[in-house]
Parts: structure tokens; C-alpha cells; sequence
């Protein structure tokens, strides 16, 4: 058991917010890759392989040969501040704290950690029970479930929590794929977007994609990726043949699925398809995944294959919408926990009365 705390009668218990994000390596290197890569392709729910066949293929090719590639791709939409996924993570932290002000008094505290690198979450859940969070919310940055995404998150969450004596109150939000803010502001984001580019021949909404097999064992991700693509395409009210669907970041041999983004861009491509617009609504920030690979791998697919103009539209990232949008998906989840704060004169009696009991200070 880690050690708890020191205790103080008459001290605030507090309410807070975990926001969790996948995670980025801490630098473009290959050195910085391949921990990295070694930690996230390590978890059983990213790669369902039995152990003893996966490891040989993970330490003995993969660790050896993708670190230097991913480095490369990474070097290329670095931002002065560090990694975008990072960056843009911790300036909706912020944002979302300034907005809870807004709503409660006292404000719960928001903090973010990463499934992967740094911070983590065994860090960070620390630092929160250090500082006073009796309760606790875990809030995935991943709109649609997936095991292998939102299901860690909570896996890492509720291994630390076997490691402390007094536990936090814990509650988790599943997904929000469907929630009426997310939904608007994915809708105004593309909206914006067209009033200053005009609108495309071709809407692709490209989701990250996962192994078919998953579904088949029961995973909703496809489901609710399907439902978000659709509800966003009638807010924009768009016709069934002007928008497309489709899965990205294909990894390995298995089936994914399908329709595979790439491929799905070449051949819009070769029907001469003159301008397609690429929208990402499974991620919330800008990163490798849509910078790199839609922005850049998406649009040389696209034109290489006859397309004449590729247009990548910007995650939600730091919009005033999708704040609010957080916001209130916090909101309504913190129900009951909110207001459960003491006033001044209530800890002070609680710390009098422990103390005529006996209890030291």
C-alpha cells in the first residue's frame, strides 16, 4: 500500500476532474519513441496477441525499426511548446477550469494525465489525493468507447487505486459520442471552416480505427462512430452521397475497420473528385494522427491519385464550444458531489470537537 497522506482534522475535502488523454513521447527522437512505443504496445487491450507470440515480434522488430520512423513523423508537427496532443491537452485543462469557476463555487479542481508517458496517471491521481480530492471524476478525452482507449484509461485508474489504503470516490464517463454540445460544436468547427473555404465535393469523416475482430467480440467503438458521423452529418445537412465515413492508422496484417481512410481518399482520387475536406471527430485535439497523417499523408493520397484540392479541417482543440461542451458533460456527471464542500465555521467545530477527542493536530 502506498502511504497515505498526513491527515489534519477540520481540512476541506475536495471535488475533482481527471481528464485523460493517450499520451505522446516527450521528444521527437527515436530515444524518446521507444519507451513509448514500448509501453503503449505493451497493454493487452491495445494488442490481443498471447504474450509469448507478440513479444518476440514487439522487442525483437518493431522496437528496433518503428522508434525512427515515428520519431520522424512526430519532428514534423512539433510545436515550439512540445508535442500538439500535450499542448492542446493542457490548455483545455485550463479552459475547462476557468469555465467551471463560472458554474460552481467552490470550483473543482481539473487536472490531466497521460495513459502513456507523461503525466501519468499513478502521478497524478497522487498529486490529487495529496492536495485534498475525496472524489474524483474520470473524464476520457475519447468521445466514442473503445477498449483499447477509454477501458485502459480506467484500467490504469483503478490499478493505482488498489495500491492506496483510502480511496477516492470514483466515477467514470464512458463516452459522450452522441452529447448534443459535442455534436454542435463539431458541426460549427466544419461550419467555420466552410464559411472561410467554401464547402467540398466530398465531406470525409475519418475516425481511428481498431482491429474488426473487436467488434465482433462485442466493442461499441464502431457503433458509436457510426452514430457521431451521422448526427454531425445532419446538423450539417448533408446528403447521404456527400459525406463518407471511414477508418484511419491501420496497424499490422488483421482486418480493421473498413472503409479504410487511405484507400478511400485514393479513390476518390481517381473518380476525379475535385475537392475533399477531412474531418476527425474521434479526436478532441490536433496530433500526430491528423496533423501527419490525414494532413500530409491524406492529402499527397488524394492528389497523387488525381484529386485537385484536399482541405484538413482542425480538431474542436481549444474552441469556446467544445469547452462548454466539457463543461457541461462534467457538469452532469459531478451531480450530488457538487456543494458537498464545508464552510469555515464547519471545519473549524469538525477540528475542535476531533481535537477534545483526542486526536492529535
Amino acid at each position: 500500500m502506498s502511504p497515505e497522506p498526513a491527515h489534519e482534522h477540520g481540512t476541506q475535502s475536495r471535488t475533482g476532474i481527471l481528464l485523460v488523454n493517450l499520451g505522446t513521447p516527450d521528444a521527437p527522437t527515436a530515444q524518446a519513441l521507444r519507451p513509448y512505443l514500448k509501453q503503449f504496445l505493451s497493454n493487452p487491450r491495445v494488442i490481443e496477441m498471447p504474450q509469448w507470440a507478440w513479444w518476440p515480434i514487439l522487442n525483437g522488430i518493431i522496437l528496433n525499426t518503428r522508434p525512427k520512423k515515428s520519431a520522424e513523423k512526430y519532428a514534423q508537427v512539433w510545436m515550439p511548446e512540445g508535442s500538439p496532443l500535450k499542448v492542446h491537452t493542457e490548455r483545455q485543462t485550463q479552459l475547462l477550469r476557468n469555465a467551471l469557476v463560472d458554474h460552481t463555487h467552490p470550483a473543482p479542481m481539473v487536472e490531466y494525465a497521460m495513459s502513456i508517458g507523461s503525466p501519468s496517471i499513478a502521478e497524478v491521481l497522487g498529486q490529487m489525493k495529496q492536495q485534498g480530492c475525496e472524489r474524483i471524476l474520470v473524464l476520457p478525452l475519447y468521445p466514442q468507447y473503445a477498449s483499447s482507449s477509454t477501458a485502459s484509461a480506467f484500467d490504469e485508474v483503478f490499478a493505482q487505486l488498489g495500491k492506496m489504503r483510502n480511496t477516492p470516490a470514483i466515477r467514470t464517463v464512458k463516452h459522450y459520442h452522441d452529447h448534443p454540445g459535442y455534436i454542435a460544436a463539431l458541426a460549427q468547427n466544419v461550419q467555420d471552416y466552410w464559411m472561410k473555404a467554401g464547402k467540398p465535393d466530398k465531406l470525409v469523416i475519418s475516425f481511428h480505427g481498431v482491429p474488426r475482430f473487436t467488434l465482433d467480440k462485442g466493442d461499441p467503438y464502431h457503433c458509436e462512430c457510426q452514430k457521431t458521423g451521422r448526427l454531425l452529418a445532419e446538423a450539417l445537412e448533408l446528403q447521404a452521397d456527400e459525406y463518407q465515413i471511414c477508418f484511419q492508422s491501420r496497424f499490422g496484417r488483421t482486418e480493421w475497420l473498413t472503409p479504410y481512410t487511405a484507400k478511400t481518399l485514393e479513390q476518390l482520387g481517381k473518380q476525379n473528385i475535385r475537392r475533399v475536406d477531412v474531418v476527425c471527430p474521434g479526436f478532441v485535439s490536433d496530433c500526430l494522427e491528423t496533423l501527419e497523417e490525414i494532413a500530409m499523408e491524406g492529402k499527397a493520397i488524394f492528389i497523387q491519385a488525381g484529386g485537385q484540392e484536399f482541405h484538413y479541417i482542425p480538431c474542436l482543440n481549444e474552441r469556446d464550444d467544445w469547452i462548454q461542451a466539457l463543461a457541461d458533460i462534467a457538469l452532469a456527471n459531478l451531480q450530488g458531489w457538487l456543494g458537498l464542500e464545508h464552510s469555515e465555521e464547519q471545519l473549524t467545530q469538525s477540528q475542535r470537537r476531533a481535537l477534545e477527542m483526542g486526536a492529535a493536530k
